[in-house]
């Protein structure tokens, strides 16, 4: 407090919160693969606890066997699930949507170009 003037503070308080640092690609990746393994774990030691319900909760589920190999520590995703998110939103599905950008660009290009010598003949 002796270091800094009273009247600074104040006015460091009025601007007000500093807006959060945004995450880059690479960080967001990491931080979302870091909570996933966190969470899964969580639901594994709620679904080992003895309050657990196994019964209940196995009696409403589509693949009972399934969900005791997650519980017992296999992947929560089959491999023909990765698969099928590979294809989706994988770097293959990244180059796929930077071409149709490209031709989208190209063609909107080429009307802007139709526009401009339409002008000039008229």
């Amino acid at each position: 407090n002796w270091c800094c003037p009273p009247g600074r503070r104040v006015q460091s308080s009025k601007l007000g919160p500093t807006p959060p640092r945004l995450l880059s690609e690479e960080e967001y990746r990491v931080q979302g693969e870091v909570e996933t393994q966190k969470a899964l774990a969580e639901l594994r030691s709620i679904c080992q606890s003895p309050e657990f319900s196994a019964w209940t909760t196995v009696s409403r589920i589509q693949s009972p066997k399934r969900f005791a190999d997650f519980v017992a520590g296999a992947s929560h995703v089959t491999p023909i699930e990765v698969s099928a998110h590979e294809r989706e939103f994988g770097l293959a599905s990244l180059c796929i949507d930077e071409q149709l950008f490209e031709e989208d660009d190209d063609d909107d290009y080429d009307e802007e170009e139709e526009n401009v010598n339409d002008s000039f003949a008229g």
